[in-house]
């Protein structure tokens, strides 16, 4: 390094990370996050920073715009500081990345691992720096391993990158490139690493997590047997699932692992079968309905929760209905509602019958109100139960703590400081629809 790179790593440079989108992008941000602390500069606290990182999304026009607004915020509040974009915006659409000076270094996700490097090259010249490698069939995963994972007592650990499918609606091929995955040898290692550290909670995910292996001649559940027979951990986390995926044969493999959660998080974009062809989905709502049913049979207890779109180009009233009375059917646990998107560069951009931005805020709303009365009636099915909950921190409430039962119901009581991080059997007593919780009573705690 340059005498002005040591001084200014001397001076131990601070900085923040703001991160957009899914949990891949924040576990990429963890990784950079090590990776800068191990060439000596600090995590800020607050917004009192050298360098201000925006690790972006680009999934809808929004997560677009609110990438916008923070890289202008840090340069407007900061103007001194180095102001790096990166993730996913830059990776799709290199020309939206140009429409902001505001950003002092702009890398794709591809080489994000650059970032220290790309840092010390601005700090050496002064000068503007811009980096995006495009995605290329047949790219190896990479982006390394992390050994922490901020405060969390759960450890977000991404196995998978990239998609395959070529959704009508989704640029993510685009900003992702194709499916490449994490070889087991380094699952492993990561997970080891995670363990010494304290964690015994790991969420596996990916950009296409059941995708997993078919680069490398592996599966999806030969990853989650690596991280359920890791001695340490005591519940293995799923990332989102595509249906079409979850075979016979993966859902008996994974019934066989005994630290596997039983929640499952499986996209269904919509439950109307002429939507679902024109979203180049590769399953009909039927499909997916036996599948529900499937899961739940072998699963006692499980949760079964979704992503649901609504308002896409052609979606009529009827087969926004259709849609919602397929989502009351299922009953899932929790749903996450939202707009239709038009995303330059995809095929559903040039489809006719695009709906309002009213009619697609309408339907939000409606769909939102219904899946709320859902969560509601299933947390009041819990009431009298007695679970295993990962008390993960302290709560908004004075002597307060905060955790997940296994099949991921939000749960808030009463604890001791000492039973942070550890297990502890809990009765739920209560619902909280306002908190979006439940309330529970501590019957015994694991010794810390």
């Amino acid at each position: 390094m340059t005498l002005i790179i040591i001084i200014k790593v001397a001076l131990k440079m601070k900085f923040k990370i703001h991160t957009l989108g899914c949990k891949v992008n924040q576990y990429e941000s963890q990784a950079m996050s090590e990776a800068l602390q191990k060439r000596g500069y600090e995590p800020a606290q607050g917004e009192d920073a050298d360098i201000f990182i925006v690790n972006s999304c680009t999934v809808t026009a929004s997560a677009d715009q609110k990438t916008r607004q923070a890289v202008r915020r840090f340069k407007r509040n900061n103007p001194d500081s180095i102001v790096v974009l990166t993730g996913c915006m830059p990776q799709a659409y290199p020309d939206k990345a140009e429409e902001l000076p505001q950003a002092d270094i702009v890398l794709g996700n591809k080489n994000n691992s650059m970032l220290c490097d790309a840092i010390e090259d601005y700090l050496r010249c002064a000068k503007p720096v811009c980096s995006i490698v495009r995605h290329e069939t047949g790219d190896k995963f990479s982006g390394g391993t992390i050994t922490s994972f901020e405060e969390r007592t759960r450890a977000y650990i991404k196995i998978q990158d990239g998609c395959n499918r070529f959704c009508s609606y989704c640029i993510i091929p685009t900003s992702r490139g194709r499916v490449r995955s994490k070889p087991l040898t380094e699952l492993k290692q990561e997970l080891e690493e995670l363990v010494k550290n304290g964690y015994k909670e790991v969420v596996l995910v990916g950009i296409n997590l059941s995708s997993y292996g078919s680069d490398i001649g592996l599966t999806f559940p030969d990853a989650v047997e690596c991280a359920d027979q890791t001695e340490g951990i005591v519940r293995v986390r799923l990332g989102s699932l595509e249906p079409d995926h979850l075979t016979q044969e993966v859902i008996d493999r994974l019934a066989k692992c005994k630290k596997l959660c039983p929640q499952f998080h499986i996209s269904l974009q919509s439950g109307c079968d002429k939507t679902l062809r024109a979203m180049n989905r590769h399953y009909t709502a039927g499909e997916y309905r036996n599948l529900c049913r499937h899961l739940r049979t072998t699963f006692p207890d499980c949760t079964l929760t979704t992503d649901v779109m609504v308002g896409f180009a052609g979606e009529s009233e009827e087969d926004f209905r259709e849609s919602l009375n397929f989502v009351r059917e299922i009953a899932f646990e929790k749903v996450h509602v939202f707009p239709y998107s038009v995303r330059k560069g995809t095929k559903a951009e040039k489809m006719p019958g695009h709906n309002s931005k009213k009619t697609k805020e309408e339907r939000c709303q409606i769909m939102i109100e219904e899946t709320e009365k859902l969560r509601l009636d299933f947390f009041r099915q819990q009431i009298g139960k007695v679970f295993p909950v990962l008390i993960e921190g302290k709560a908004d409430r004075e002597s307060y703590f905060c955790g997940y039962t296994p099949n991921y119901i939000p749960v808030k009581v009463k604890a001791e400081d000492s039973l942070c991080g550890h297990l502890a059997e809990v009765r739920i007593d209560s619902v909280n629809a306002d908190e979006d919780c439940c309330f529970g009573t501590v019957i015994s705690g694991e010794r810390p």
